[in-house]
């Protein structure tokens, strides 16, 4: 008779779990800075690590059209973002990161990556313009960890 009561107590328990908090996809599955790409068609790698409060390489020059595989490494020693996006809808959603830090991506166009840790980003940049990969993390895009994609 315990046995049903703990087990009863347990799906209760379970059934009243909040979720973690997520960064919410764009409903209309549009992105400022293109669109996610397609692994059957050729791209260009580019590595980034990602590091205390800098990105490396800061800057980086792509063609409008071409399609990126974004190889993304974080070598520092505390959860880092990539986050590609106009610099508004950065600033936007930083605000947002202040208010809930430990936010979960679920878009093409970003990821949160443990220090140590890596990931792949494919994006097909369909507009020309200058766009941003920053990290939204509290204080660390204040701190100068924003990095810029020239789309020409």
């Amino acid at each position: 008779m315990q046995t049903v009561k703990t087990v009863g107590l347990i799906l209760i328990a379970v059934s009243f779990t909040v979720p973690a908090l997520a960064h919410k996809p764009q409903s209309k599955q549009t992105y400022s800075a293109g669109k996610p790409g397609n692994p059957k068609k050729p791209s260009r790698t580019i590595e980034i690590e990602m590091s205390e409060m800098e990105y490396n390489p800061y800057r980086i020059e792509v063609k409008r059209g071409e399609q990126i595989r974004f190889l993304i490494r974080n070598v520092g020693k505390e959860d880092h973002e990539f986050l590609l996006a106009t610099t508004e809808e950065n600033l936007k959603h930083a605000e947002e990161m202040k208010k809930h830090p430990h936010m979960e991506h679920d878009e093409p166009n970003a990821v949160r990556l443990a220090p140590k840790k890596s990931a792949e980003i494919l994006w097909r940049f369909t507009k020309s313009g200058t766009f941003e990969y920053s990290c939204l993390i509290p204080d660390h895009r204040d701190y100068g960890m924003i990095g810029r994609v020239i789309v020409k």
